[in-house]
């Protein structure tokens, strides 16, 4: 279906969703680039808008071939692309981890001794904080596609440190491992390879436990709850981060203001503004006692600013659509953000461009999109992808020649 001269079917997300026969999450993200009521969208497919609430909440499968066709003849959905992306399955397909996830000889290192006439000194671990340090920085500019082979590899040398390491110098090779698989955590996540994410995630919460780790343990949880979020699942983003504020009561302030503030993101992903801002406020607060004392803060919270916090508003009041406030908080943000953020950089301008849409200035708003369509087609797929797709949706609905501009824009890298 085209509406405007927008091919919507060109969205990646609604797309992937089409492919996984995900109805929930093609109707959420087809109404999302229409503007389409569940009560409209009902009528275009012959539900009711009971049927089509329950659909995207999860509450009722679409399991009756006679209605995917409906679905599919309605919303004008390329068939081929459902062939493509259906394929066969193990009886848990969760469970496969495919790629990047761990593979059985990484686990089989963890969990048992390696044999290894090497010593494990204090300098070594040293080098590798510093190393991995390092490679989180490098990840902000080029993106992490390139380096998450690169990870893999190195945790495999801190893990086989693992069986010459005694007393102290153990529980940091296991702190170290927890760390590097919470960094590879988050590039499968960046990489929307959600299975492989969400296994390394779990095996950083088990080595940080192990390690006596309140911060890295409250992380991942935090990190599980953030990846929620980017799937549009709001309910589980807010449990999550609130597991990450009560089961690690040792976390540092910064910790717990980024759980916080997760929160309130799910909260607004809810619609809910008063418990959204609330958090808000409460997470601003506990992270401005934590800037007063930064040497308590593990080192992967080196990118947390006081314009990153707004930053954090401006997506927060995105999802609740109020449009002018989050174009005033993000533009804040981003005149202070270093450019060697280069990918959060793309995400928070892609971000930017869809609030500027939504408010109507769609002339600014194509000339922030368009202005960040290579950096976002190098090192911001998916998200910011999606991102500018969703403000192109936007500008075909409210002015159709600029919403092409910025569609041509898209495909030339498409």
């Amino acid at each position: 279906m085209e509406q405007d001269g927008l091919d919507l079917w060109s969205h990646p997300q609604l797309l992937a969703a089409l492919a996984d026969q995900d109805w929930g999450a093609v109707f959420r993200t087809y109404r999302k680039l229409t503007g389409l009521s569940q009560t409209k969208l009902g009528e275009h497919v012959g539900l009711a808008q009971s049927d089509v609430s329950d659909i995207e909440r999860g509450r009722r499968q679409v399991t009756s071939s006679e209605v995917q066709g409906r679905i599919v003849a309605g919303l004008g959905a390329p068939e081929q692309h459902i062939a493509a992306g259906h394929r066969s399955t193990d009886p848990v397909a969760s469970l496969t981890l495919l790629g990047p996830g761990p593979d059985d000889d990484l686990l089989a290192r963890v969990t048992s001794v390696v044999d290894s006439d090497s010593r494990v000194d204090t300098a070594t671990l040293d080098w590798l904080d510093r190393v991995l340090a390092e490679h989180r920085r490098a990840e902000d500019v080029i993106g992490s596609r390139p380096l998450v082979d690169v990870m893999r590899r190195q945790l495999r040398t801190v893990v086989n440190m693992y069986s010459s390491a005694r007393g102290p110098l153990a529980d940091r090779v296991v702190r170290l491992a927890a760390e590097h698989s919470q960094f590879i955590a988050w590039m499968c996540q960046d990489q929307d390879q959600t299975a492989a994410a969400l296994a390394w995630y779990d095996r950083s919460h088990e080595w940080a436990l192990e390690a006596g780790d309140a911060n890295m343990s409250a992380t991942t949880l935090n990190m599980k709850g953030h990846l929620a979020w980017s799937k549009g699942r709001a309910t589980r983003c807010v449990r999550l981060a609130e597991a990450s504020r009560w089961s690690a009561p040792g976390a540092s302030l910064g910790v717990q203001g980024m759980a916080t503030q997760m929160m309130a993101r799910g909260h607004a992903l809810n619609g809910a503004a008063d418990d959204a801002h609330r958090l808000l406020d409460e997470a601003q607060e506990i992270m401005g006692r934590a800037a007063e004392h930064p040497e308590d803060e593990p080192p992967w919270m080196y990118f947390y600013s006081s314009n990153w916090f707004t930053l954090q508003r401006g997506m927060a009041t995105l999802h609740l659509r109020d449009w002018r406030s989050a174009v005033d908080q993000l533009t804040v943000g981003l005149t202070s953000m270093p450019d060697a953020y280069r990918r959060d950089k793309t995400w928070f301008r892609a971000c930017l461009a869809h609030a500027l849409a939504g408010a109507g200035e769609t002339t600014q708003a194509l000339a922030v999109a368009t202005a960040i369509v290579p950096d976002a087609a190098a090192v911001g797929r998916p998200h910011s992808w999606n991102e500018l797709h969703t403000a192109a949706a936007i500008l075909m609905r409210r002015s159709p020649v600029q919403g092409r501009q910025l569609v041509a824009a898209l495909r030339e890298f498409d």
